[in-house]
């Protein structure tokens, strides 16, 4: 196991691998990123030794799952390497998946490998749910993380990606 994994040597010693949703290609949608004036920075509080993680507006996706249209706002996180981040919540948190929502991708710490996909020159990008993952803080209390802000909460359940950690 990795040295900086989140889980602590008690449940490292019994852990027994991480749960997902089997996968489904309806979760992977093709939209384009609206940018985004930067505006007022967002300022979300870590609960934890961290302290704040000051948010910018990158820009928007619009897409539609569900049947239902949805908006995600990519974030900028100031101070932080200035990659792309973007935290979501969804109908299934709190009840199949972390209640404090999920990350799609966090391209400072390299997450979006296969989460998202875009091309050079073309305004398509492609985000897979199929990919989410739990924060830190989903495995172990001592872990503070910036959560999904109110904005980024979708009306639909996203039956993707991993599940709650047990």
């Amino acid at each position: 196991m990795h040295p900086q994994s989140p889980l602590s040597d008690e449940v490292r010693a019994r852990f027994k691998g991480l749960v997902y949703f089997d996968p489904d290609p309806g979760y992977r949608v093709t939209t384009r990123l609206e940018p985004a004036e930067a505006g007022e920075p967002l300022v979300i509080d870590t609960g934890g030794d961290d302290g704040i993680i000051t948010y910018r507006r990158a820009g928007w996706l619009r897409f539609e799952l569900g049947g239902q249209a949805c908006r995600l706002t990519v974030f900028s996180l100031v101070g932080y390497g200035g990659g792309l981040f973007l935290p979501f919540r969804d109908a299934t948190s709190g009840r199949e998946t972390y209640g404090g929502g999920r990350y799609l991708f966090d391209t400072v710490k390299n997450t979006d490998g296969l989460s998202l996909d875009f091309r050079a020159g073309s305004p398509a990008v492609t985000i897979d749910f199929n990919f989410a993952y739990n924060p830190s803080c989903a495995y172990d209390a001592r872990w503070a993380c910036p959560l999904a802000p109110r904005e980024n909460w979708l009306p639909v359940p996203v039956q993707a990606g991993e599940k709650v950690f047990s």
